[in-house]
C-alpha cells in the first residue's frame, strides 16, 4: 500500500509541476515581444506631424501601451498610407523609437474634386487633412481612369509623361525642380508648365525632356543675364528644335 501510495504522490507531484511548467511556457510565449512601453518617439516624418501619425495607428495614449509588442507597433504604423515602411526599435528601459519611411511623392493631382499625391510607384493617395507639403508639382488635364484604386500602380500615358518632365526637372536644374509648380498635360496636347515666381507659362511640348529642360536652364541663365524675360513675357515655347521662342506682350523672338 505505501509504495502504491508513494506512486501515486509522486505521479501527483509530477503532474503538478508539469502543469506548472506548461503554464510558465504559455505565459512567456505571449509575452514574447512585449514589454512596459513607457513612451513612443517617431522620427522621419515630413507630410504630417508626429502626433496625428501616432494618432492613427492609435499610439497617443500611454494608458492603451500595457498590450503593445514591437510587432504590433511596427504593423500599426504602417498601415499609414503615406508610410513606406518603419522600423521600431526599444532600448530596454520602456522607451520605443519609431523611424519611418515616407513614400516618395512625385505629384499632386485632382480627381473626381478629390486630391490626391501620386507616388513613384504611380500610386494615388487622398490628401489626408492636416498634410504639409510644398514643392511638389500639381498635374492638371491629365487622361486618367475614371475609377482609382488606392494601394496599386494607375499609369496612364499622360502620368507617365508627367512624370518624365518631373524627373528631366530634377536630374537638370534643382532650382526648375524646386520652382515647377504645374503640369498641364491638356488631356494629350500639348503640354504646358508653369513655375513659380514665373508669371508667364511655358509651352513644353512632348518628348526629348531633358534636352528641353537642359535648354530651359540655359536659357533663363542667358535671358537672366541679357534681362530678356521680364514683365513684357507673355510664354517661352520649347516645341522647336533647338530653339526656344519667347512670346513677347510687344512683339516676339527666338533665342
Amino acid at each position: 500500500m505505501k509504495s502504491e501510495f508513494g506512486n501515486f504522490a509522486g505521479l501527483t507531484v509530477f503532474s503538478l509541476i508539469l502543469i506548472v511548467i506548461l503554464y510558465l511556457a504559455l505565459f512567456l510565449y505571449n509575452k514574447k515581444g512585449k514589454e512596459e512601453i513607457k513612451m513612443i518617439t517617431l522620427h522621419g516624418n515630413s507630410l504630417l506631424t508626429k502626433e496625428h501619425y501616432l494618432k492613427f495607428a492609435e499610439l497617443n495614449q500611454t494608458d492603451e501601451y500595457s498590450d503593445l509588442s514591437l510587432n504590433g507597433i511596427k504593423n500599426r504604423i504602417e498601415k499609414h498610407p503615406y508610410i513606406f515602411k518603419a522600423e521600431v526599435k526599444s532600448d530596454g528601459r520602456g522607451n520605443v523609437d519609431i523611424n519611418i519611411k515616407e513614400k516618395e511623392i512625385y505629384a499632386v493631382i485632382i480627381h473626381n474634386s478629390e486630391p490626391y499625391f501620386i507616388t513613384s510607384d504611380f500610386e494615388f493617395i487622398k490628401i489626408l487633412e492636416f498634410t504639409s507639403y510644398n514643392e511638389i508639382p500639381l498635374i492638371s488635364n491629365a487622361k486618367i481612369p475614371d475609377k482609382i484604386v488606392p494601394g496599386i500602380a494607375n499609369k496612364s500615358s499622360d502620368i507617365i509623361q508627367a512624370f518624365k518632365i518631373i524627373d528631366a526637372a530634377r536630374i537638370t536644374d534643382q532650382d526648375i525642380s524646386k520652382r515647377l509648380s504645374e503640369i498641364n498635360l491638356k488631356y494629350g496636347g500639348d503640354v504646358v508648365l508653369t513655375f513659380s515666381g514665373m508669371n508667364y507659362p511655358v509651352i513644353f511640348g512632348r518628348g526629348n525632356e531633358i534636352k528641353k529642360m537642359i535648354y530651359l536652364s540655359i536659357m533663363w541663365d542667358k535671358t537672366k543675364a541679357l534681362e530678356l524675360v521680364g514683365e513684357n513675357t507673355s510664354y517661352i515655347d520649347l516645341r522647336f528644335s533647338n530653339e526656344a521662342f519667347i512670346g513677347k506682350k510687344t512683339g516676339s523672338g527666338l533665342i
